[in-house]
């Protein structure tokens, strides 16, 4: 099966919150909590968790010989509010030939299942840790991560937890 990726507009910034996501999300765990709501706030959380998705970026800089990259290692940030809130934060990337932020494409089923399984673990839902099988790739650059510069990262360190 092929992963749905979530093109973005050209438009680089640090971080970036995916509230057209909120229904698929909704969707992915209506079964264990009947209703979630999506909060474009960022304070006031009760809840934060740092953890990874998927994505691939573009170098926009036409003066740069790198076109784009994959990582597997892209930080989020959930954060949970009262009654089922929550909001996810993903952080970009640079590129590593020019420095320059990328343009994300997230891999929308890598951030659906990361940000389901967060608000059921918080809900007091019972789910299963997902299997999960290291992969061999290049190691993760600290000076290219916005997420390891706003200490959200998990600077390629697995937890358990998911």
């Amino acid at each position: 099966m092929l992963n749905k990726l979530l093109k973005l507009t050209n438009e680089a910034k640090t971080s970036y919150m995916f509230p057209t996501l909120h229904q698929d999300v909704s969707k992915a765990v209506s079964d264990d909590i009947p209703k979630i709501w999506f909060n474009t706030k960022t304070t006031g959380s009760q809840q934060e968790y740092s953890t990874n998705v998927m994505g691939k970026f573009r170098c926009e800089n036409g003066g740069c010989t790198r076109i784009g990259w994959g990582s597997k290692r892209v930080a989020i940030l959930i954060r949970g509010f009262a009654g089922n809130g929550y909001n996810a934060v993903v952080f970009n990337q640079r590129c590593q030939s020019c420095n320059k932020l990328g343009l994300l494409a997230l891999d929308v089923d890598s951030y659906i299942d990361r940000v389901g399984y967060r608000l059921k673990k918080w809900a007091g839902v019972r789910v299963q840790a997902p299997q999960y099988t290291p992969k061999k790739g290049l190691p993760h650059k600290t000076e290219l991560c916005e997420g390891c510069k706003e200490g959200y990262c998990l600077e390629g360190e697995y937890e358990e937890d998911y």
